[in-house]
């Protein structure tokens, strides 16, 4: 009979797969020993694998690629990285370093820019596609950046107060673009997007604006539907709709060369898994190519703005199971040292499933549990994968440690859950491992950040003063007591000599 954790992954799916394989009765990820990482720095962890960021661009620029030389397509691909899905250090570095551009969502995102480029990991010409609404902090620097020479700095345009402001603030030629408001699916709770301008609205914003602005040149149209890039009836609906909006506007300004179609190529979520990604582009480029050869305008060079799919995938979070509380005849509760609702915000916010696996003990028998974290909120819970409506894992034993695993963690939990900032209950922020592989292969590893310590969380709530002093007087006191045990350890010394 077979009643074992591997068993129930074999008859269910594929196994092993590409990223995942078993040796030992352990979990190994792109070939790193999860357990051995464990061992070595305690959970809950949090881990960037660095690699594949780089085949992630690789694989996307590929498809792009290949698709248009297929199609005999004449435009160029642009890939683009959305820093709001992680503005890490090593994630932006290392997507540079895979020759991608930038597209930034604030203020403050333009100083990660320039940050860059002054340790020489991005030039002054690469595209920086600046979306978001554009406060006055934002269009000054962009109108900043301009005048210091960053070509490749191009603004979005979502409604006509950020064309005044940005029309009064740049001083030298840029080239800007204008955000489409698709409609939204119709499950949706509002029918139009809050981003962009509505599709009628954006030939005569362009004529009463940009045609023959002395500053200001339209060289990009930006299209993106929330729900991602899907083979849907809605999908292919909302493009074509902006295809007509660009062969139209197109007719009338020749330096409208751009499309960007956005993100939403999804991630792995489960085991089972599927998405032709080939197929989805080469359907994508080839409505292109047909709108505008009936159109008889030239196709469009295609930009892209992927944040999920460049970064999420790098990325995992560790957890060990403390305890199993069994509630009413059915639930059992197995209780991590960590709190979704803090560490994967996405579980609680918007109910995402991320795939789940047990690090360990896979050659034995399983059950099924909920998950729960540690804070004493109900909703801080996980309990369904998204190919089941239960999770399964090896029993528990409190003798035999259990661990978890969450992949493709690596867009956006971060930044929702704030990486270094006050979390609900107090549940401390965790360890940050960054791992690569050298030359030869081998892997590296190295701390990004510790756990958060009780000490920081204080000074950030205003009790750093009162904490200080606490440990001032706790310090002293404990040197009296030292210097306390020292006279006494001395006075026996001497009665000892005496006797």
């Amino acid at each position: 009979m077979k009643t074992r954790y591997l068993d129930l992954i074999e008859q269910t799916f594929e196994w092993p797969q590409d990223e995942f394989h078993l040796e030992e009765d352990h979990l190994r990820f792109h070939g790193i020993d999860l357990m051995e990482l464990i061992e070595r720095y305690g959970t809950p962890l949090r881990f960037t694998y660095l690699p594949r960021i780089g085949e992630s661009i690789r694989k996307a620029t590929g498809w792009f690629e290949s698709a248009m030389d297929r199609l005999q397509y004449s435009g160029s691909y642009h890939y683009c990285y959305v820093t709001k899905s992680s503005h890490f250090r090593h994630v932006t570095e290392e997507v540079l370093r895979h020759g991608a551009h930038l597209e930034t969502s604030s203020p403050f995102d333009l100083d990660i820019v320039r940050a860059l480029q002054g340790s020489g990991h991005l030039d002054k010409s690469a595209t920086v596609i600046c979306n978001g609404f554009k406060t006055t902090a934002y269009v000054d620097r962009i109108a900043a950046m301009r005048s210091d020479g960053f070509k490749g700095i191009l603004p979005v345009l979502d409604n006509e107060l950020e064309f005044e402001m940005l029309s009064n603030a740049v001083k030298e030629p840029i080239e800007v673009g204008l955000r489409i408001a698709s409609e939204e699916e119709p499950k949706f709770e509002f029918y139009t997007s809050r981003l962009g301008m509505g599709y009628r609205r954006i030939l005569p914003f362009y004529r009463e604006h940009l045609a023959g602005h002395p500053r200001l040149k339209l060289r990009m149209l930006h299209f993106f539907v929330n729900t991602g890039i899907r083979d849907t009836a809605y999908y292919w609906n909302e493009l074509r709709k902006a295809l007509d909006v660009y062969c139209t506007l197109r007719k009338e300004c020749p330096e409208l060369t751009a499309l960007n179609i956005g993100g939403g190529l999804p991630i792995k979520n489960s085991l089972g898994f599927e998405y032709d990604y080939e197929y989805m582009i080469e359907a994508i480029l080839e409505q292109i190519q047909q709108h505008c050869a009936e159109r008889e305008v030239p196709v469009p060079d295609i930009f892209t703005e992927f944040g999920s799919f460049t970064v999420g995938e790098a990325g995992g979070t560790l957890f060990k199971v403390l305890f199993q509380k069994r509630q009413n005849d059915r639930e059992r509760w197995n209780l991590i040292d960590s709190s979704f609702m803090t560490t994967l915000p996405d579980t609680w916010a918007i109910n995402k499933r991320f795939m789940m696996l047990p690090v360990n003990r896979w050659n034995d028998a399983y059950e099924r549990v909920f998950l729960g974290g540690l804070t004493c909120d109900s909703d801080d819970y996980y309990n369904s994968e998204q190919h089941l409506n239960a999770i399964y894992l090896p029993k528990f034993s409190q003798d035999k440690p259990l661990y978890l695993a969450f992949f493709n963690t690596a867009a956006y939990q971060d930044n929702i859950g704030g990486h270094g900032g006050v979390h609900h209950c107090l549940i401390p922020g965790p360890k940050h491992v960054l791992l690569d592989r050298d030359e030869q292969g081998r892997l590296r590893s190295r701390m990004f950040c510790d756990e958060q310590q009780a000490g920081d969380v204080l000074e950030l709530l205003g009790y750093g003063q009162e904490q200080e002093e606490a440990t001032r007087l706790e310090d002293e006191a404990s040197l009296k007591a030292r210097h306390a045990e020292a006279r006494r350890k001395a006075f026996r010394a001497a009665q000892s000599v005496r006797q």
